[in-house]
């Protein structure tokens, strides 16, 4: 007998959802944008056309008093930029291509934070960046997506040893009684952690590094904690602007333990960040699938009165012995996701290129499936968490 697809008898689109979500979130980010360049021109506009008025205020009265000529202190504006962009500044920094400077250059070209503050000049090194950059920024991908795994598996042993605990409270452990049947859901084997369980963890954590870092920035680069935040963000998220970048000066006090630190936390920053953003992206897709459900069926209730989701559900929101949504993945699919070699990706992708994408024995109309990587783990779980059987 077929099996039943969750939405009972509401029409589903006309259009492919992939592609109906697909142009969804384009048009969202569109408006994203659209948003936050009027909220940035607002903020930000009123204090550039300042810094104009004052900075030609300040060539005027330079040239008046220096008797210098406008044209030609521009021509040594345009060189000091000149020796800016080789990274040579007005107070004394620490040399940008000796050992210590390069290898910072390197690390942000392999975590493609790319602050900006030192590039090749030279031919030679610009054809060098190109090659390096490609194998680097692909290897560090791959870190990140093997850290996120790892990261989201001893999440889940956490929570699961929490749930336990819980559970032993609450007098239900792994075996009611002698003889005692064991349900589904009051059994360790089919609990399953929440991804909204997850996200929250991972953004504590992140707040927590970057407070702890912003701390050590204050005392460090003598930058206040509001800015040290914002450079925090910048670099864990790989915006990298350029704007503030930490360790450049000459000296510090501490140097090669303030080094090290700031190693460390934009190491453990960038993981933690990035494991958030493949969370919430699980978080926004669902946003998406429930937006398309309301299109296709719009009024809180279906014309055509079809059964709810929640029709053979426990009280713990439990649908034909899976979790929905909400839920991950458990403990042993977790540990089993680590074992996801080259050879599972290259079969994905031959399936891809000559069937189209992978047709699983679930039906792919939540919207988890695809993806690469520690991603496409991540949704081909939750896909099979979320069907109604």
């Amino acid at each position: 007998m077929a099996r039943k697809r969750s939405g009972g008898c509401c029409p589903r689109p006309p259009f492919n959802e992939d592609n109906a979500r697909f142009c969804l979130l384009a048009g969202l980010i569109l408006l994203y944008l659209l948003c936050g360049a009027a909220v940035f021109s607002a903020l930000e506009r009123p204090s550039e056309l300042r810094a104009h008025r004052l900075w030609d205020q300040q060539l005027a009265n330079f040239t008046l008093s220096h008797q210098v000529s406008l044209g030609a202190l521009h021509a040594l504006l345009r060189q000091y930029e000149e020796a800016n962009g080789a990274g040579i500044r007005v107070d004394a920094l620490r040399p940008r291509w000796d050992f210590s400077g390069a290898f910072y250059f390197v690390g942000t070209v392999v975590s493609t934070i790319g602050f900006g503050m030192n590039t090749p000049a030279t031919i030679p090194g610009k054809i060098f960046l190109i090659f390096y950059g490609l194998i680097g920024c692909a290897a560090t991908i791959l870190f990140f997506n093997l850290f996120l795994e790892r990261i989201i598996t001893m999440l889940a042993y956490i929570m699961r040893w929490c749930h336990e605990r819980r559970m032993r409270r609450s007098g239900v452990g792994p075996v009611s009684g002698v003889g005692e049947p064991r349900s589904e859901e009051d059994s360790l084997e089919g609990w399953k952690p929440s991804v909204y369980y997850v996200m929250l963890i991972l953004g504590v954590a992140s707040v927590l590094i970057a407070c702890s870092a912003s701390s050590l920035y204050c005392s460090m680069e003598d930058w206040s904690y509001m800015d040290s935040l914002y450079f925090c963000f910048v670099a864990f998220s790989t915006i990298g602007f350029g704007d503030l970048v930490s360790s450049q000066r000459e000296r510090y006090e501490a140097q090669d333990a303030y080094r090290l630190g700031n190693c460390v936390f934009i190491l453990m920053g960038v993981c933690c960040i990035y494991s958030l953003f493949n969370v919430i992206s699980i978080i926004i897709k669902q946003t998406l699938n429930w937006i398309l459900t309301r299109l296709a069926c719009p009024g809180r209730r279906c014309p055509c009165s079809c059964p709810k989701r929640d029709a053979g559900m426990g009280v713990d929101g439990v649908a034909g012995g899976r979790r929905l949504s909400g839920e991950m993945i458990s403990v042993n699919d977790f540990t089993a996701s680590n074992k996801v070699s080259l050879a599972l990706l290259q079969k994905q992708l031959c399936e891809t290129a000559h069937q189209g994408p992978r047709q699983s024995h679930v039906p792919r109309h939540n919207g988890f499936s695809g993806g690469v990587g520690a991603f496409a783990i991540m949704n081909n779980r939750l896909q099979e968490t979320s069907v109604d059987r």
